[in-house]
């Protein structure tokens, strides 16, 4: 069986689907505004690795219980957001098309009816309660449940916006990259700067890395400061403080940023080989501050610390913590 695969939001619906749900609902009943303190919640505990993706959104859809006739709502929302359908794909055969996305189910039957399109593979969740019947449908997720429904299938074409989307990818016989309404083959798509910044910095990884660094700035400003009332030399103080906090970060930065649980001696090593950019920059930064500029030796250590932190992370992805393609 030969198909061609879309995935849904940013790719044929200019947008992403649930968030404008959202904020349709928002506007219909504002009272719901009462579970932003739960769903921050669970979404920095998503971040910090500690809920799954699927628990995360699971709590940011629990506003559905707050709505009677849900379908008719849905009914409406694609009343007014059905115009976001990309034209291009509008205007394409869909007989033999299977969407397949992370949103869920219940939001996307409206438009893939509409379009008429072969079948629609998404997350199942129940919309009176915004429980999860299933995994999220994202990743390698999306692949197992094509497999799981369609065990002899072959997909032709694959269309994405998301490098999320590369499982899916590498099944098809051939991929295309969606930016906007524009569509290349995805090996052939080169990413702009600013792609490459946000697809490194802009993730749940880094901003683990951050969290931890928060943590590591502390400490190595604590450390620091503590060894300078024995140690008159603030360099030697500051150099002392930093290897100590530096065994901390190891730590940290294993189990919280990379989840990571084997920790080795020679990770260890590579992770200290990969601080030594940061150090340089670091013992620079105190140097100037406090032999030249003469400021407050406290505030040499927090600027300090704040400068290395993208240094340091890139270091990290590309040496000790690096991933196996």
């Amino acid at each position: 069986m030969k198909i061609i695969a879309y995935d849904f939001d940013g790719t044929i619906y200019d947008g992403d689907s649930s968030v404008d749900f959202y904020k349709f609902c928002f506007k219909k009943q504002k009272s719901i505004c009462k579970y932003w303190i739960k769903q921050l919640w669970f979404f920095g505990l998503y971040i910090l690795g500690l809920k799954t993706k699927t628990e995360m959104k699971e709590v940011l859809f629990c506003f559905l219980k707050d709505f009677d006739h849900i379908e008719e709502l849905i009914k409406e929302f694609w009343d007014k957001h059905y115009a976001k359908m990309k034209k291009w794909y509008l205007e394409k055969d869909h007989s033999n098309d299977i969407i397949i996305s992370a949103s869920p189910e219940f939001l996307l039957k409206v438009p893939c009816q509409r379009l008429k399109v072969k079948d629609l593979i998404a997350s199942e969740v129940d919309m009176k309660s915004g429980k999860f019947l299933s995994s999220n449908c994202h990743g390698e997720e999306k692949v197992k449940r094509l497999k799981e429904k369609y065990p002899k299938i072959e997909v032709e074409e694959m269309y994405t916006d998301s490098h999320v989307d590369l499982p899916m990818i590498e099944l098809s016989n051939q991929g295309f990259k969606v930016k906007k309404d524009t569509i290349v083959p995805y090996y052939d798509y080169k990413e702009t700067k600013l792609e490459k910044i946000k697809h490194t910095f802009f993730t749940p990884k880094f901003i683990r890395f951050v969290f931890v660094g928060c943590l590591n700035t502390f400490n190595g400003v604590l450390f620091s400061f503590l060894y300078s009332l024995f140690i008159e030399n603030a360099t030697i103080a500051f150099i002392v403080g930093y290897i100590t906090s530096l065994t901390i970060s190891y730590l940290l930065n294993s189990f919280i940023t990379f989840h990571d649980k084997k920790l080795t001696f020679s990770k260890f090593i590579k992770f200290c080989i990969s601080y030594i950019p940061n150090f340089v920059i670091q013992l620079i930064c105190v140097y100037i501050i406090i032999d030249l500029l003469h400021w407050y030796k406290l505030i040499a250590y927090i600027i300090a610390a704040i400068i290395g932190i993208p240094i340091t992370y890139l270091a990290l992805l590309l040496f000790p913590f690096k991933e196996k393609k």
